[in-house]
């Protein structure tokens, strides 16, 4: 059994690499290919960064193939740019943009991997011949006494990716492999240097990829021109306090902006997109205890569960709840203690210790 899990030599495995022009994915490429495997090097053309943020010449998604194809080079497997710039635009960017607009607060990461990455680029793995592909995440998939492939929180507590995979089916995640799951950012740094790899000291993106400047709303009007109308600022008491030139301005929790009428601070608790109302009040109105979410992935039996533990935002470390299935794809969550700033749009990743069972997005509280 070789490492990757296949009885069979590692001259003989196939395995496609998900190729990002990044540190992390060229590590995994120049492992596996040091290890004797068969590697091929895939990298997805996914948006035209120039016509993003208006500036000539500024092609940070060119670069980035660039990249990815000078270290496939230098290894010496081959390496294809596949053009998937039309679905990144239908699944991804113009589900931000929609999201924004009802009212959400979306997590384009996870939709990518959920559609274009671990979808369209998996069966494009498949239709190559591979035995599996592995990408550069920081999670760790564990095979069970049962046989069956489980996911994991990576061993790097401040770079675990588990929260944004929580969208992985059994059948992709029994086809992925995650090789630096249990690595820290700096052995995969010192990794990179041993390998003399072109990208070593590539710094970490730390923006959505096709929002670099962090400027949503500028994003979000070129996706849909003229979508974003003005309405009024409204105090939970029903006091108006102002007015917003559109919702898209504003998520869950925000206090930046607001102002503060008879002097106290004030919190985005609501959007209401219907009636393009912004609904703010005092911090303790951001508390909620309890909420639903939708779209619910589960990598194990679902019933219902008490003592686990939930995360609500990927930057925030999990909570103890319990959770309610309602649906095959819905559920209620009940947290054991009030928590701040729960956005619907966001997602709800659920641990038992270490392994997610899975997760579904916030729709209401």
């Amino acid at each position: 059994m070789n490492s990757l899990g296949f009885n069979k030599p590692e001259s003989q495995t196939r395995v496609v690499v998900a190729m990002s022009g990044g540190v992390d994915s060229s590590v995994v490429a120049a492992l596996l290919h040091s290890q004797g495997y068969e590697v091929i090097g895939i990298t997805l053309q996914l948006y035209d960064h120039g016509a993003m943020v208006g500036k000539k010449g500024a092609c940070c998604a060119g670069q980035d193939i660039h990249d990815a194809r000078r270290v496939a080079d230098g290894l010496g497997i081959p390496h294809y740019v596949l053009n998937y710039e039309s679905k990144f635009k239908e699944s991804v960017m113009e589900d931000f943009a929609d999201t924004y607009l009802a009212g959400s607060t979306p997590i384009p990461c996870v939709r990518c991997n959920q559609s274009v990455k671990f979808k369209d680029l998996l069966a494009t793995a498949r239709d190559l011949g591979a035995d599996c592909m592995a990408t550069g995440h920081y999670v760790q998939r564990v095979v069970n006494e049962a046989g069956q492939a489980e996911l994991h929180r990576g061993a790097d507590p401040d770079k675990d990716q588990s929260y944004f995979l929580f969208a992985t089916t059994q059948e992709q995640l029994d086809f992925l492999r995650f090789p630096l799951g249990g690595l820290r950012k700096e052995e995969t740094r010192a990794l990179a240097d041993t390998f003399g790899l072109a990208v070593a000291a590539k710094p970490d993106s730390q923006d959505i990829c096709f929002v670099p400047t962090g400027g949503y709303a500028e994003v979000i009007q070129k996706i849909r021109p003229g979508a974003a109308q003005a309405g009024e600022i409204v105090h939970v008491d029903g006091r108006v306090m102002g007015a917003h030139s559109g919702i898209i301005h504003y998520t869950i929790g925000q206090r930046k902006g607001l102002g503060g009428g008879s002097g106290e601070p004030l919190y985005v608790v609501k959007l209401d997109a219907p009636n393009r109302r912004v609904i703010v009040g005092p911090r303790e109105a951001l508390a909620r205890s309890e909420f639903e979410v939708k779209e619910l992935n589960w990598l194990d039996t679902l019933t219902p569960r008490e003592g686990i533990r939930v995360k609500v935002r990927s930057a925030q470390p999990p909570v103890m709840a319990s959770v309610s299935p309602l649906s095959s794809t819905d559920a209620r969550i009940a947290l054991e203690l009030p928590y701040e700033g729960i956005a619907p749009g966001q997602a709800c990743v659920v641990y038992d210790g270490d392994r997610v069972l899975g997760g579904g997005w916030i729709t209401a509280s």
